[in-house]
């Protein structure tokens, strides 16, 4: 994509709804996007990715927006904070990262990291270095439950059946994997317990969340959901004040740490289906079963 793309109108007063629009900034868009990917380490201004496509600012902001969910500033700092995680990760100092995301200084790297991942760079570095997490499996209505407790709360819930105890606490484990574990059974069974009353009504639990503010915001507008009740991907999108966004609401809802709790499995698919569940979507639908009978268990509509 060497070249300046064909002009697109630049009439585009409001988003475009009608098929043959969108069919015809397909194209532009997704070389676009394919041209950020490649080229997000020259941190590229609004104004000549606009002029790329023949646009002004204002219009291919917001063409972008609502192609892609997020906005070209937001994507480039996604994919400049990856790539500084691997570095990161991988040994290099904040100095080293920044130089090599091509960022002005380290406090540029600093801003990004926060923003988009919660986390200062020295905490990425650290991969959960200084976090201890008590471990164990416990039976529970969806068969086995794996948890990490962290010294105020649940930090994350997830499932598995039998025999499959190591891998989902293994699962769960991979978030932190420089912090410390300590097996408790005992304390993680007592912690489930309280989960999962008679009544069948959700219980309360103190949470410890570890997540960058996007997701956290994602992570309670889940928790206004009612238990018997669904939504999709749109409709939370819309409930946080990101319409176009339901594609980052989709991953945000599938990076949730506390199953159950943080109720991803009442978000449906725009057609209802029950789709994309981490656990499994037999343990989806018995969860929404669990909630509201009138749920069809094992269904996938």
């Amino acid at each position: 994509m060497d070249q300046t793309l064909p002009p697109v109108s630049d009439q585009i007063a409001d988003l475009p709804t009608d098929l043959p629009t969108r069919a015809r900034h397909y194209q532009h868009m997704a070389e676009m996007l394919a041209y950020l990917c490649e080229n997000w380490h020259r941190q590229p201004r609004l104004e000549d990715l606009a002029a790329r496509m023949g646009l002004s600012p204002s219009h291919f902001q917001k063409l972008f927006c609502h192609w892609a969910g997020v906005s070209p500033k937001a994507l480039v700092g996604s994919l400049t904070v990856a790539e500084a995680r691997q570095c990161l990760l991988a040994g290099a100092s904040v100095e080293e990262a920044s130089d090599h995301t091509r960022l002005s200084s380290p406090s540029r790297l600093y801003d990004l990291c926060v923003r988009h991942e919660g986390l200062t760079p020295g905490a990425l570095r650290q991969r959960g270095a200084g976090l201890v997490f008590k471990t164990g499996v416990a039976p529970c209505p969806f068969g086995l439950a794996a948890v990490l407790l962290a010294p105020k709360g649940i930090a994350a819930l997830g499932f598995a059946n039998l025999g499959e105890e190591e891998a989902a606490l293994a699962d769960l484990q991979a978030r932190y994997p420089q912090a410390e574990f300590i097996e408790d059974e005992a304390a993680c069974q007592q912690a489930v317990a309280g989960l999962f009353p008679p009544s069948r009504a959700v219980a309360s639990a103190n949470l410890a969340l570890y997540g960058p503010p996007f997701h956290l915001q994602v992570w309670k507008a889940l928790l206004a959901i009612p238990p018997g009740q669904t939504t999709t991907y749109g409709v939370l999108a819309k409930a946080i004040g990101k319409p176009t966004a339901a594609r980052a609401v989709g991953a945000a809802v599938g990076a949730n740490p506390v199953s159950w709790l943080i109720p991803c499995h009442r978000v449906l698919a725009s057609d209802g289906r029950l789709n994309g569940y981490h656990w499994g979507l037999p343990r989806k639908a018995a969860m929404l079963s669990y909630e509201e009978p009138a749920y069809a268990t094992g269904s996938d509509q």
